[in-house]
C-alpha cells in the first residue's frame, strides 16, 4: 500500500498564510466595492444618486441612465470610435511588436544588441509632448482617427516581454528543423512562432487594448473634432465640464445635476464592460504569459 506524501505544514506557515488571505481580502474589498457603488449607483433614480444616498445597492431601481446613455449620439459614437480604435490599434501593435521582436531575439541578426539598446534608450529619453505633437502635425494625422493608432503603435515594453518569451521558449533546434524542410523565415514565424507564442501574444495585446481603450489624453491633443472622440473623452466631458448656464432656472439646473450625477456612473459602466468580456478569453493565456522568462525548457 503506497502512501500519499503531504507536505507537513508548521504553525508558523499557517500563521502565514492567515496573514496572506487576510491582506488578500483587504486589497480584494478595497477594489470590489468602488465598482459595487459605482454599479449600484447606475441603476438608481437620479434623486437618490444626487443626494448621496446609494451606497452597495441601487435605490428606487431605474434604467434611466442608460437610456439616456445610449439615446446620446455624442456618447455612442464615441463608444463605436473606441471599439474602432482599440480594435485597430491592438491589431497593428500586435504584428509591430512581433515584427521587431523576433528578429531580435535570434542569434544570428547582426547587430542586434546596438539595436536593442537603441530601442531600450527611447525608454530613458523620450521625445516629450511638443515634439512629438509637431510630428503628429507635420504629418498630417491632426483630427484623423490615424493620431489615436499610429503614435502610439508600438510600446518599447511589449517587445522587451516578446523577446523574453521568444529567447526562453523558441528553441533553436527548432528553426534549424524547419530550416532543414524548407521553410523560409516567414514561413517559420507564421506557422511555428505564432502559435507557439499565443501566451504572450495575449499578454501583449491586453496591454495595448487596456492603454488604448483607456486613453483620452491623446484625443485632447490630437482630436480638435467632437465626432472623432473617443468614449473616455466624452465620458471626461461629462465628469468635468457638465455646467449649468445662467439662462436655467433652479428646477432645471437640479435636474440637470441630478441626471449628469445618474449619466456619469451609466457611462462608467458602459466603458468598462469591453474589457471585461475580452477577458476571461485571454485570462488562460494570460495567466502562462504573466511567467514569461521565470521558466526555461
Amino acid at each position: 500500500m503506497v502512501k500519499s506524501k503531504r507536505i507537513r505544514t508548521t504553525g508558523t506557515d499557517r500563521v502565514f498564510m492567515v496573514f496572506a488571505y487576510g491582506i488578500l481580502a483587504i486589497f480584494f474589498l478595497a477594489v470590489f466595492l468602488p465598482l459595487l457603488n459605482v454599479v449600484a449607483n447606475s441603476f438608481s433614480a437620479p434623486a437618490a444618486v444626487n443626494a448621496g444616498r446609494v451606497t452597495f445597492w441601487p435605490v428606487d431601481f431605474s434604467l434611466r441612465g442608460y437610456q439616456k446613455a445610449f439615446s446620446d449620439p455624442q456618447i455612442m459614437s464615441g463608444f463605436l470610435h473606441s471599439l474602432f480604435y482599440t480594435g485597430v490599434g491592438t491589431v497593428l501593435a500586435v504584428v509591430l511588436t512581433v515584427c521587431i521582436a523576433y528578429p531580435l531575439s535570434r542569434k544570428d541578426l547582426w547587430g542586434r544588441s546596438v539595436i536593442s539598446m537603441a530601442i531600450i534608450f527611447t525608454m530613458l529619453f523620450a521625445g516629450g509632448i511638443i515634439p512629438t505633437y509637431l510630428v503628429v502635425r507635420q504629418l498630417g494625422l491632426l483630427n484623423t482617427p490615424l493620431a489615436m493608432i499610429l503614435p502610439q503603435a508600438c510600446g518599447v515594453w511589449q517587445v522587451i516581454i516578446a523577446m523574453a518569451f521568444f529567447r526562453s521558449t523558441i528553441p533553436e533546434d527548432l528553426y534549424e528543423a524547419a530550416q532543414l524542410d524548407g521553410a523560409s523565415d516567414l514561413n517559420f514565424l507564421l506557422r511555428v512562432v505564432v502559435p507557439l507564442s499565443k501566451p504572450v501574444l495575449a499578454v501583449v495585446a491586453l496591454m495595448y487594448a487596456v492603454y488604448s481603450w483607456n486613453s483620452y489624453f491623446d484625443a485632447m491633443l490630437y482630436l480638435q473634432n467632437q465626432h472623432l472622440w473617443p468614449l473616455q473623452l466624452v465620458l471626461r466631458n461629462v465628469l468635468v465640464l457638465n455646467q449649468a448656464t445662467p439662462s436655467m432656472s433652479a428646477t432645471e439646473i437640479l435636474e440637470r445635476q441630478q441626471l449628469a450625477d445618474l449619466l456619469k456612473y451609466s457611462v462608467m459602466v458602459i466603458a468598462s464592460v469591453p474589457l471585461l468580456v475580452v477577458y476571461p478569453f485571454v485570462a488562460r493565456h494570460f495567466t502562462k504569459g504573466v511567467m514569461v522568462g521565470a521558466i526555461k525548457g
